[in-house]
């Protein structure tokens, strides 16, 4: 992209006392001629940049002048100016950091790099939620971001299916996923590591007692782990079937389109009859029984045996009431 490239250039024009066109045009991978047109486009934008004369002469900028953009490729200045400041960052009371770190890169930016940056903005947004879900708006939030920042234990109350639990937390991270924020924490007093969803934390008591984070501990990777374990753990029934393309095509809608990759395990290529085999990640025979009832009359079960029999029984009695 051209604006990638003025950008780039104007590194190199950092990075160099003086080059000239050829050079330039080497460096970057263009020809002379568009090197050339670069140049002009970089004045034009109001960058103060001269020609010297003579045989080591060349293009340099003025003494002293910098673009403001140091250390940031062309993909990064736009990919930030262009993110705009998220409700995930208000959450965490980072939305006025997130305004200003736009309108420094903002302006250090040329004119036509400005105008990429907000036509790019214009065609992407970010919608974190699922559609038939909203996103979370946990009152503890801040209380616990604070506690992530002040790297504090803290004591918190929470609700913990149908009773309310207390906690003593040395809090390592928060996640948002799916629109739904995780603390992840070490327990004290036996250092286990446990994720809790911040919606249910009820109350939140800071301390002024500080604590080490452990020095290998990653946070995305900690959270790629137990993500994967948590799965196998939530859906333990394997269901072998054959799904018919309307019944492919409901997938997302009868599971959910954050969980489908860790519902669908396996789905083969369409078959003659445009049938397809699928591996199936299910809760258990109850949940997974009305969920396959959802896909029905395109999903034919082909293990276990006693959900097979148990959906054959469903339209045994559908049959028999609307026959």
């Amino acid at each position: 992209m051209k604006a990638e490239r003025l950008v780039a250039l104007l590194f190199t024009l950092q990075r160099r006392r003086s080059a000239t066109a050829a050079e330039l045009a080497g460096e970057l991978g263009v020809s002379e001629r568009t090197m050339h047109r670069d140049l002009a486009a970089l004045r034009e934008a109001g960058v103060p940049l001269w020609t010297e004369q003579g045989r080591h002469g060349g293009f340099r900028l003025v003494d002293g002048w910098r673009s403001g953009l140091d250390g940031l490729t062309a993909r990064e200045a736009v990919a930030l100016f262009a993110l705009g400041v998220p409700d995930a960052l208000a959450g965490l009371g980072l939305d006025t950091a997130g305004s200003a770190a736009r309108a420094k890169v903002a302006a250090g930016m040329p004119a036509e790099l400005r105008e990429h940056a907000a036509l790019v903005a214009g065609r992407f947004h970010l919608d974190a939620p699922g559609w038939f879900g909203s996103a979370d708006e946990p009152p503890a939030l801040a209380a616990v971001a604070q506690a992530v920042w002040s790297q504090r234990r803290v004591s918190v109350t929470y609700r913990r299916r149908d009773k309310v639990a207390s906690r003593e937390l040395e809090p390592l991270g928060l996640v948002l996923k799916a629109g739904v924020w995780y603390l992840v924490a070490r327990v004290i007093p036996d250092d286990a590591l446990r994720t809790y969803r911040v919606s249910r934390v009820l109350e939140v008591q800071s301390s002024d007692v500080p604590f080490d984070r452990p020095p290998d501990f990653d946070l995305a990777r900690w959270w790629r782990s137990s993500s994967a374990t948590f799965e196998q753990v939530a859906r333990p029934l394997r269901v072998r079937a054959r799904l018919d393309r309307t019944a492919v095509r409901e997938l997302r809608r009868v599971f959910g389109g954050e969980h489908l990759a860790d519902t669908v395990v396996s789905l083969a290529t369409p078959a003659a009859d445009g049938w397809a085999e699928a591996e199936l990640a299910l809760e258990d025979d109850e949940i997974g029984l009305g969920q396959l009832v959802a896909l029905s009359p395109g999903v034919e079960v082909l293990e276990p045996a006693s959900l097979r029999a148990a959906l054959a029984a469903i339209g045994a009695q559908l049959a028999a009431r609307n026959g």
